[in-house]
């Protein structure tokens, strides 16, 4: 017999899709995208403001509205140390995400 977690189809509950989809929203833009990769894979697990507006051809008011939407989206958590603003991935959601997009390998039918 198959093993599988949860709904034997693998439906996404209605409350789930409803916290991941303005997370999938918000990561369908290529910037935030960019963005998103970035703090997910930053030194330390966080990354300053400073550090994220240099990477892009674009101004600090731009990248700071495109980080405002993650953090709306729940994406990012951001602690204001001095005068930068550093942001995190939030692991909870993002493994939420992969796991919506993980494909199980299929056992010997």
């Amino acid at each position: 017999m198959a093993h599988h977690h949860g709904d034997p189809a693998g439906r996404v509950p209605a409350e789930t899709a409803a916290v991941l989809a303005p997370a999938f929203k918000a990561l369908g833009d290529p910037v935030r995208l960019r963005l998103m990769s970035m703090i997910a894979s930053a030194e330390g697990g966080e990354a300053c403001v400073c550090d994220l507006t240099p990477a892009f051809d674009l101004t600090g008011p731009t990248i700071s509205h495109h980080l405002r939407t993650l953090r709306e989206a729940g994406l990012v958590d951001t602690e204001r140390r001095g005068t930068w603003v550093y942001y995190r991935a939030r692991p909870g959601i993002l493994r939420q995400l992969a796991a919506l997009l993980t494909v199980e390998p299929a056992t010997g039918s």
